[in-house]
């Protein structure tokens, strides 16, 4: 009777959705609320899953695009009432950690990097280079503050301690993050938000994680052996590849390559 109606459920699923790579706000990313945004709601809404499973692999990046899909997992979660585990693949730090932080449950590979709980902004200054060659940079404003962190100019005092005060902010949004996300599960007594990166055992001491595992044993531990896996994740457009579109994926590259390296990987 079951073969003549597809829509009842005869085996459990599980959805994996692929968060993979920098998360930025620029078009040309993967990995941003507007990319991925459609991928997660048809995650959740194809089937009626068992549960969603987070593959993340990010050194993180955007802290607004890390909420916003953050945000977007867990409205979906509550709605339909479907639990969330992530699986860490090479690393979820910083805005992957973000990421990961939004699931239920939280496992790694015993040699996955976790963990960098802070924010970092990089710049450069080149008032020097532009001196030494005669050129001279001219600004004009309207407010005194619209020209902060020019890097072709010397840098401010003033500048400086503003833009602490914003990463400050940003940090406390984190902190605040993991500490709704892990509540007591966090190990008391340790200073979890230095940005200090950990592998999988020591992050599962200090509750930043709930233990070592993978994906597929562990879903079917839990599911039975039939558990079926559908996986989701965004795809670059064929014409992404060509014209200046692969300038552009290039430089990216480079940025993925140097975030990752930070890491060791």
């Amino acid at each position: 009777m079951k073969r003549w109606l597809p829509f009842l459920k005869s085996r459990p699923s599980v959805a994996v959705i692929h968060l993979s790579g920098m998360i930025s706000s620029q078009s040309r990313a993967v990995l941003n609320d507007i990319t991925i945004g459609p991928v997660i709601e048809k995650a959740f809404s194809r089937g009626k899953p068992d549960a969603v499973a987070l593959v993340v692999n990010s050194p993180g990046g955007s802290p607004v695009q890390s909420s916003l899909i953050g945000a977007r997992i867990r409205r979906l979660a509550s709605e339909k009432d479907i639990p969330v585990i992530a699986f860490v693949e090479d690393v979820a730090a910083s805005g992957g950690y973000w990421l990961a932080a939004a699931a239920d449950e939280i496992y790694a590979d015993a040699s996955s990097v976790l963990g960098s709980i802070g924010v970092i902004s990089a710049s450069f200054g080149a008032h020097e280079f532009l001196r030494e060659h005669g050129i001279e940079r001219r600004v004009h404003t309207a407010g005194e503050s619209k020209s902060m962190l020019d890097p072709f100019r010397p840098e401010k005092p003033e500048d400086v301690a503003r833009l602490k005060r914003l990463l400050e902010d940003i940090h406390d949004n984190f902190i605040e993050h993991v500490r709704e996300r892990r509540g007591a599960k966090l190990a008391e007594g340790q200073d979890l938000f230095t940005g200090e990166i950990w592998l999988a055992k020591r992050a599962t001491e200090l509750g930043l994680i709930d233990g070592v595992g993978h994906l597929r044993p562990m879903m079917k531990d839990r599911f039975g052996d039939k558990v079926r896996f559908r996986r989701y994740g965004a795809k670059r457009g064929l014409l992404a590849r060509f014209g200046a579109q692969l300038f552009s994926e290039a430089v990216q590259g480079i940025e993925e390559r140097a975030a990752y390296a930070r890491f060791g990987l």
